[in-house]
């Protein structure tokens, strides 16, 4: 298929949406009808999880297609080697012109001639055209404020401040713009108005990187009261605090340092694990809120585009990470729980009506949209990918080889503190890998206890059976899944290669 005879592509990522808060997903209260109607559309992946967090690391993977034991973004702020093949820059090499609105949370090599991209963690992606900036501090969005009569702050994070004084904790409060004012309108207005503005007869690819409902946590009406806090499930944790930090010492670590003002903007700064039920409850009311706004700025990117003929565009929605909101006493994306982890992913093309309405239930990866859109869009990719296409279920069909397993990451330096901080172990050390199947899930750490829960007697992970003696078998078989993952996936771009005095001979695709 030619460049030209391609659709449209729209590829839309959230910063911090669990999958829970989707309504065709079985969220009990939050309503989400954009993506829900997207969904009905397209094909929608029910256990879909990222490879890594936070923000910088997940999307790393997302536009690589490899784990991060490959491409080593440990952190926000770590430079992505230009070694690695991207999305962006197999779409250029389509015949699309890679259209960025946003961040896509990747920094250049630190050997970047540029000084002023040097200094920028939030940085683009090579292969990418950046139309709207959205870097850590929201620049273009406050000026985009004051031209409609609200001052510009001191600091950019007081945006998030509201009307009059903040209580010490979570509340519904009002903010400083209306629903017509926050950064996920002025975001999809930049969008509809560069859409319009597109030829006809050249299709486009454009990554919408909305930043909410990423913290701080706060909306305007309809939506900031639209959730009753004394509704929804009870949130998946011990008794007590004390019982949930117990688990890891990687769990109390986080616990220690997380600050419920990082997360309800003028809130007293203590740790939001000595938040009351009630606290908890009102910051994911506040959040399933945003959700829903945003949510209602997905839909006015869908009418916009059947509005300007575009409805033949190929629609991806994601997350880059879950949040933990509220469950076992944290906030935020860390170490190994499903919530940091498991995301909405649906992919709607218009060109596949086979596979519309589907709800596939095998585990899938963030690693397998780049491998999917090159099967879709008619690329490759220059070397080899960990991910693995979902083009069958998008034509109707489910591939013979599913998952019996999902893995990740996440590398912990930064809480660890190195040598003397908390945790007291080395920096390169601060690493841990999940296996995680059906039933059971193991956590490997490089110098830390491991942990082992049975999801089917334990779904809420309280209790660690790695030193329980029944479980002695299921903890080496895990182990050993572990172990054989890595093996499978280390760097292969150059080991299918072999070169002697008569030929080159490349066998990476066996």
């Amino acid at each position: 298929m030619s460049p030209r005879q391609n659709p449209n592509v729209l590829l839309v990522t959230f910063d911090q949406w669990r999958a829970d808060a989707v309504g065709h997903l079985g969220a009990p209260v939050v309503r989400t009808p954009t993506a829900d109607r997207l969904a009905a559309r397209g094909v929608s992946f029910a256990r879909h999880f990222v490879q890594a967090t936070p923000c910088g690391p997940s999307r790393a993977c997302l536009w690589t297609g490899l784990h991060q034991m490959t491409n080593r973004v440990v952190r926000n702020g770590a430079p992505l080697d230009q070694r690695f093949d991207n999305l962006a820059a197999a779409m250029r090499r389509i015949g699309y012109e890679p259209a960025l609105f946003g961040h896509a949370d990747q920094v250049p090599e630190p050997w970047e001639t540029d000084p002023t991209r040097r200094r920028r963690w939030q940085g683009e992606l090579n292969g990418f055209t950046e139309v709207l900036e959205r870097a850590d501090d929201p620049t273009g969005w406050l000026d985009w404020l004051a031209a409609r009569g609200i001052p510009k702050p001191n600091e950019p994070w007081q945006i998030f401040l509201p009307k009059g004084e903040a209580p010490p904790r979570p509340a519904p409060l009002e903010p400083q713009f209306n629903r017509h004012q926050t950064e996920s309108a002025y975001m999809a207005d930049a969008f509809l108005d560069w859409a319009a503005g597109e030829p006809a007869d050249r299709p486009f690819f454009a990554h919408l990187s909305f930043f909410a409902p990423h913290p701080h946590w706060i909306v305007p009406d309809p939506f900031r009261t639209m959730y009753d806090p004394a509704d929804g499930p009870a949130f998946k944790r011990a008794a007590t605090a004390a019982a949930d930090a117990a688990v890891h010492p990687v769990v109390a670590n986080h616990m220690r340092k997380t600050l419920g003002s990082d997360f309800a903007c003028g809130s007293e700064s203590i740790p939001a694990s000595r938040w009351s039920e009630a606290d908890f409850r009102q910051a994911r009311a506040t959040y399933w809120g945003m959700v829903t706004e945003v949510d209602a700025q997905l839909g006015r990117l869908l009418d916009g585009l059947d509005a300007l003929g575009r409805s033949d565009t190929l629609v991806i929605l994601t997350s880059d990470h879950g949040e933990q909101l509220g469950d076992r006493h944290t906030l935020g994306k860390f170490g190994f729980y499903d919530e940091s982890y498991h995301v909405p992913l649906i992919i709607a093309d218009p060109r596949r009506p086979a596979g519309h309405g589907t709800v596939v239930k095998d585990f899938t990866a963030t690693i397998d949209l780049f491998p999917t859109l090159l099967d879709c869009l008619g690329g490759q990719a220059k070397h080899p990918l960990d991910g693995r296409t979902l083009l069958p279920w998008l034509n109707g069909e489910r591939p013979a080889d599913v998952r019996d397993a999902v893995y990740w990451e996440a590398d912990y330096r930064d809480a660890a503190a190195a040598l003397g901080g908390p945790l007291d172990i080395h920096p390169d050390h601060a690493n841990l890998a999940v296996a995680r199947t059906h039933r059971y899930k193991y956590v490997g750490h490089a110098d830390l206890p491991p942990l082992l829960f049975d999801l089917e007697t334990d779904p809420q992970e309280l209790r660690n059976l790695a030193d329980h003696p029944a479980y002695t078998a299921v903890r080496l078989a895990m182990a050993e899944r572990l172990a054989a993952w890595r093996a499978r996936h280390l760097d292969r771009r150059l080991t299918g290669i072999l070169i002697n005095d008569r030929a080159i001979i490349d066998d990476r695709a066996r």
